[in-house]
């Protein structure tokens, strides 16, 4: 039986994958630098910004000792476009508000920063229903590494094969199988319904999908 839903956040239930990609762009300009769409659709998109800048400094030779200051004006024109842009929609409100009603344990695993992660969710009307957030400042691998969603289950005391995880991206995917949970793999944030939840829950428990 499935006891968990946990979720992954930009891309899944917060559209916010260019928020981060233009803010990080407007920080690395600074420095005559700059992440194409193509690199960032292919390469970069679901990991977290100090990975991105690693691999900068490794292949277009960006100085390691600009990597602070990078990160925390990323992070600090991520936060104007959050307050700017980042407003509760309907039918994740009414999916998590339903979901919790029916006793499932909700989450959230993002290789976003706390703060981030923390902000988006009070302002989408959501952290109410979660019990717990995880953070890419909880674990000391990101995804793909599987260690983030292994601390969320394990901190909510189930087994793997309890836990539903919502997904966009391939290395969150990766990331849930290699925990040994169910995964749900969703294109869009308008994928994420309680329809769509409750059907692949319903799909798993009656052994119709893996």
């Amino acid at each position: 039986m499935i006891k968990a839903v946990i979720f992954d956040m930009d891309g899944v239930l917060i559209e916010a994958k260019d928020w981060h990609y233009e803010a990080l762009n407007r920080a690395l300009r600074l420095f005559g630098y700059e992440i194409s769409r193509y690199d960032h659709l292919t390469t970069f998109d679901g990991l977290p910004t100090k990975k991105k800048l690693q691999m900068l400094s490794a292949v277009y030779d960006l100085p390691v000792m600009l990597h602070d200051f990078i990160n925390e004006m990323k992070q600090l024109y991520t936060m104007e476009i959050i307050y700017t842009h980042c407003k509760p929609q309907f039918n994740h409100e009414y999916a998590l508000s339903r979901l919790r009603a029916e006793g499932y344990r909700l989450g959230v695993c993002s290789n976003s920063v706390r703060s981030t992660i923390d902000v988006m969710m009070e302002k989408s009307a959501l952290l109410e229903y979660l019990e717990l957030t995880i953070s890419n400042q909880d674990v000391t691998r990101p995804k793909p590494d599987p260690e983030m969603y292994a601390l969320a289950i394990g901190k909510m005391g189930l087994s793997a094969s309890e836990c539903l995880i919502v997904e966009d991206h391939d290395n969150g995917i990766k990331a849930a199988i290699a925990a040994g949970a169910h995964v749900m793999a969703v294109r869009e944030t308008t994928d994420v319904t309680y329809n769509n939840i409750i059907k692949r829950i319903s799909d798993i428990e009656q052994g119709l999908v893996a």
